[in-house]
């Protein structure tokens, strides 16, 4: 693992495709998440890694062109297998290692941030009206808190 002090900013596309690959190989990877991607989406990383590339290039970058529904294929799992706090919380942590383990800076931050807020987001429109009064009400949606995280020398 290279140290805190090496560790630069996310840059561009290419620092994003790194971070990606990384990323979705520990969430295929996963004894909880894992089985969305490879058993229920059977989901061809070669494929799906252009077009989540381009989501976070515009997101950060505001340099690709994005026009899918980012919420679609995650409705398509859920009506499948319901898609719980505890899911998107692992994503989130998984989401938030990776970052912490390649980069440091404001656009990592924001990835990070970015990362929370669309979890949260995808959690409130699947999990319907219990979810929308958990997050009015300020509750975390069953994510467990980074400052417990173990997994960043993992990842």
């Amino acid at each position: 693992m290279r140290e805190t002090r090496d560790l630069t900013d996310i840059g561009g596309r290419d620092d994003l495709d790194v971070l990606l690959r990384r990323f979705y190989g520990a969430a295929f990877a996963d004894p909880l998440i894992g089985p969305f991607f490879t058993e229920i989406a059977g989901t061809d990383l070669e494929v799906h890694l252009p077009h989540i590339g381009d989501f976070w290039e515009r997101a950060l970058f505001r340099t690709a062109p994005y026009g899918r529904d980012a919420l679609a294929p995650h409705a398509a799992l859920h009506a499948a297998r319901p898609l719980t706090p505890a899911h998107f919380g692992r994503w989130v942590q998984l989401w938030h290692a990776t970052v912490d383990g390649r980069h440091r800076g404001p656009r990592a931050d924001r990835a990070k941030a970015m990362g929370e807020r669309i979890a949260l987001s995808m959690l409130r429109r699947l999990g319907g009206p219990g979810a929308e009064r958990e997050a009015a009400t300020g509750g975390t949606g069953g994510f467990v808190p980074l400052a417990a995280l173990t997994l960043r020398a993992a990842v």
